[in-house]
């Protein structure tokens, strides 16, 4: 007999953050005995869809997801749940309870306000001029981060944010952004990004112009960034316990499959972990090891 299988979809293994999760989920799954399939939706609700429905047709005995939009996923996950396909939600929730199983997200408020504080921090009593990189305007979490990120800088009156751009999680674009940002205000002393990608692609611009920036902050703890954080290029993150949410994601899930019920609510908020020069050998590959 066949192995369970659990059909794991993420929004891109490209990108280390989502790659992470679907490492994590993979190896716990194969662990506690079951068949794995990964899949992209790409941020696109229309691919999810046809994920969700390729994983019905094949048996699938649950889901893992980090979806495609908070309200675009909703009627995906109720067609999984209502075809008897348990769907556990990790990273972005869906604006709606009572149908998947379990939503396990970081808290980004939580995240955003504990690298804005070190972003003022370092800025310090003089503060200055800065600009902020916001992620897809869509995404949820974008927005989320953004909202935590003022409820801390607004409340010091000796900040000037000079220029908000998206760069849509994009290194390639935050560069280009920022390259023009550095372009248009010459008095910029940090940069916040809502991603470590995007805060990489700054820290490339503003080394490639020869423009200084004192402080550039982002939110994941990507090993680049913790690399860049090491190499004093990039000042701190946040970082976003991805391997801890995937792995509660399919014990529960197996919990679950074995007993009919997780144990657990089913919104489950998991506190990030401010990364500096002080603590970052504390990290790795989206966890904290110590």
């Amino acid at each position: 007999m066949r192995p369970p299988l659990i059909a794991i979809i993420v929004p891109s293994q490209d990108n280390p953050f989502f790659k992470a999760e679907a490492d994590a989920a993979a190896v716990r799954a194969r662990a506690l005995g079951y068949r794995v399939r990964i899949d992209s939706h790409g941020d696109d609700a229309y691919l999810q869809d046809n994920l969700i429905d390729a994983a019905i047709a094949s048996g699938a005995k649950a889901i893992v997801l980090d979806n495609a939009g908070t309200d675009a996923s909703i009627s995906a996950v109720r067609r999984a749940t209502r075809a008897g396909i348990a769907c556990f939600l990790i990273d972005r929730d869906i604006a709606a309870t009572g149908i998947a199983k379990a939503q396990i997200i970081a808290d980004n408020d939580q995240g955003a306000r504990i690298v804005a504080a070190e972003f003022v921090r370092r800025m310090g009593a003089a503060g200055g001029d800065y600009a902020e990189l916001l992620g897809k305007e869509s995404d949820t979490n974008a927005q989320v981060r953004t909202r935590g990120f003022h409820a801390v800088l607004d409340g010091d009156k000796q900040l000037h944010r000079v220029a908000a751009q998206s760069a849509d999680w994009s290194q390639s674009e935050a560069f280009d952004k920022t390259e023009v940002i550095l372009q248009s205000h010459a008095t910029i002393k940090g940069i916040i990004a809502g991603n470590d990608t995007m805060a990489l692609g700054a820290v490339a611009a503003a080394r490639s112009s020869g423009r200084p920036v004192a402080v550039i902050t982002g939110f994941d703890g990507s090993p680049d960034a913790l690399a860049a954080i090491k190499s004093a290029q990039l000042s701190a993150t946040t970082l976003q316990p991805a391997a801890i949410i995937s792995r509660m994601a399919v014990d529960e899930l197996d919990r679950y499959l074995k007993t009919g019920t997780t144990g657990k609510p089913e919104r489950q908020i998991i506190p990030c972990d401010l990364v500096t020069p002080s603590n970052v050998d504390e990290f790795v590959d989206f966890e904290k090891i110590r």
